[in-house]
Protein backbone atom coordinates (compact mmCIF):
# COMPACT_ATOMS: atom_id res chain seq x y z
CA UNK A 1 0.00 0.00 0.00
CA UNK A 2 1.29 3.45 -0.88
CA UNK A 3 2.27 5.85 1.89
CA UNK A 4 0.48 9.17 2.20
CA UNK A 5 2.12 12.54 2.79
CA UNK A 6 0.63 12.54 6.30
CA UNK A 7 2.20 9.18 7.14
CA UNK A 8 5.58 10.32 5.87
CA UNK A 9 5.27 13.50 7.94
CA UNK A 10 4.38 11.48 11.07
CA UNK A 11 7.52 9.38 10.70
CA UNK A 12 9.57 12.52 10.06
CA UNK A 13 8.17 14.05 13.27
CA UNK A 14 9.12 10.90 15.20
CA UNK A 15 12.63 11.03 13.75
CA UNK A 16 13.03 14.72 14.62
CA UNK A 17 11.88 14.03 18.18
CA UNK A 18 14.36 11.15 18.45
CA UNK A 19 17.15 13.43 17.20
CA UNK A 20 16.16 16.08 19.73
CA UNK A 21 16.28 13.52 22.55
CA UNK A 22 19.69 12.31 21.41
CA UNK A 23 18.49 8.83 20.41
CA UNK A 24 19.73 9.41 16.86
CA UNK A 25 22.83 11.32 15.87
CA UNK A 26 22.59 14.04 13.25
CA UNK A 27 23.94 11.99 10.34
CA UNK A 28 21.69 8.98 11.01
CA UNK A 29 18.69 11.20 11.61
CA UNK A 30 19.18 13.14 8.39
CA UNK A 31 19.64 9.90 6.44
CA UNK A 32 16.42 8.47 7.89
CA UNK A 33 14.55 11.72 7.25
CA UNK A 34 15.58 11.60 3.60
CA UNK A 35 14.44 7.97 3.42
CA UNK A 36 11.12 8.85 5.05
CA UNK A 37 10.37 11.59 2.55
CA UNK A 38 11.48 9.36 -0.34
CA UNK A 39 9.36 6.39 0.79
CA UNK A 40 6.71 5.27 -1.64
CA UNK A 41 5.16 2.41 0.33
CA UNK A 42 4.11 2.08 3.97
CA UNK A 43 6.43 -0.91 4.41
CA UNK A 44 9.40 1.39 3.86
CA UNK A 45 8.44 3.63 6.81
CA UNK A 46 8.34 1.00 9.58
CA UNK A 47 12.05 0.10 9.65
CA UNK A 48 13.00 3.79 10.02
CA UNK A 49 11.62 3.90 13.58
CA UNK A 50 11.79 0.19 14.52
CA UNK A 51 14.88 0.56 16.74
CA UNK A 52 13.39 3.45 18.74
CA UNK A 53 11.56 2.75 22.03
CA UNK A 54 7.89 2.02 21.29
CA UNK A 55 8.59 2.75 17.64
CA UNK A 56 9.16 6.39 18.57
CA UNK A 57 5.52 6.94 19.50
CA UNK A 58 6.33 7.95 23.08
CA UNK A 59 8.74 10.59 21.85
CA UNK A 60 6.02 11.84 19.53
CA UNK A 61 3.56 12.05 22.43
CA UNK A 62 6.01 14.35 24.21
CA UNK A 63 6.29 16.86 21.40
CA UNK A 64 4.93 20.35 22.10
CA UNK A 65 2.14 19.85 19.54
CA UNK A 66 0.92 16.62 21.18
CA UNK A 67 1.11 18.12 24.66
CA UNK A 68 -0.85 21.17 23.51
CA UNK A 69 -3.47 18.88 21.96
CA UNK A 70 -3.82 16.89 25.20
CA UNK A 71 -4.21 20.13 27.17
CA UNK A 72 -6.92 21.34 24.75
CA UNK A 73 -8.68 18.00 25.16
CA UNK A 74 -8.50 18.30 28.97
CA UNK A 75 -9.89 21.85 28.87
CA UNK A 76 -12.80 20.78 26.65
CA UNK A 77 -13.52 17.87 28.96
CA UNK A 78 -13.42 20.11 32.05
CA UNK A 79 -15.76 22.63 30.41
CA UNK A 80 -18.24 19.91 29.44
CA UNK A 81 -18.14 18.49 32.98
CA UNK A 82 -18.69 21.90 34.54
CA UNK A 83 -21.71 22.55 32.32
CA UNK A 84 -23.20 19.14 33.07
CA UNK A 85 -22.63 19.55 36.79
CA UNK A 86 -24.16 23.06 36.76
CA UNK A 87 -27.24 21.80 34.93
CA UNK A 88 -27.75 19.01 37.45
CA UNK A 89 -27.26 21.35 40.42
CA UNK A 90 -29.65 23.86 38.84
CA UNK A 91 -32.22 21.10 38.41
CA UNK A 92 -31.75 20.19 42.07
CA UNK A 93 -32.28 23.80 43.15
CA UNK A 94 -35.49 23.96 41.11
CA UNK A 95 -36.73 20.76 42.72
CA UNK A 96 -35.95 22.07 46.21
CA UNK A 97 -37.70 25.36 45.41
CA UNK A 98 -40.80 23.48 44.25
CA UNK A 99 -40.97 21.57 47.52
CA UNK A 100 -39.61 18.24 46.35
CA UNK A 101 -37.07 16.76 48.73
CA UNK A 102 -33.84 16.52 46.82
CA UNK A 103 -30.60 15.11 47.99
CA UNK A 104 -27.76 16.01 45.60
CA UNK A 105 -26.99 12.41 44.73
CA UNK A 106 -27.35 12.80 41.00
CA UNK A 107 -24.80 15.65 40.67
CA UNK A 108 -22.40 13.84 43.01
CA UNK A 109 -22.64 10.62 41.01
CA UNK A 110 -22.10 12.58 37.80
CA UNK A 111 -19.08 14.34 39.29
CA UNK A 112 -17.53 11.10 40.58
CA UNK A 113 -18.01 9.31 37.26
CA UNK A 114 -16.60 12.29 35.40
CA UNK A 115 -13.51 12.45 37.63
CA UNK A 116 -13.00 8.68 37.37
CA UNK A 117 -13.25 8.84 33.59
CA UNK A 118 -10.65 11.62 33.43
CA UNK A 119 -8.25 9.70 35.63
CA UNK A 120 -8.70 6.62 33.49
CA UNK A 121 -7.67 8.52 30.38
CA UNK A 122 -4.78 10.36 32.00
CA UNK A 123 -3.57 7.34 33.95
CA UNK A 124 -2.18 5.47 31.00
CA UNK A 125 -5.22 4.39 29.04
CA UNK A 126 -5.03 5.33 25.43
CA UNK A 127 -6.12 8.52 23.73
CA UNK A 128 -6.28 8.66 19.99
CA UNK A 129 -4.44 11.82 19.20
CA UNK A 130 -4.06 13.87 16.09
CA UNK A 131 -1.39 11.48 14.87
CA UNK A 132 -3.86 8.62 14.48
CA UNK A 133 -2.31 6.14 16.89
CA UNK A 134 -2.65 5.73 20.58
CA UNK A 135 -0.59 8.14 22.60
CA UNK A 136 -0.10 8.34 26.32
CA UNK A 137 -0.44 11.54 28.29
CA UNK A 138 2.18 10.62 30.87
CA UNK A 139 4.50 13.38 29.66
CA UNK A 140 2.53 16.35 31.00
Amino acid sequence: MRASDGEREQVATILRAAMTQGRLDLATGEERLASAYAATYRDELGPLTADLPDGGREALARTPEAIAEMKRWARRRAAAGAVGFAVLVGLGVLLVASGVHFFPVLPLIFLLLFIHGGRRWRGGYAHRGRYGWRTSSRGW
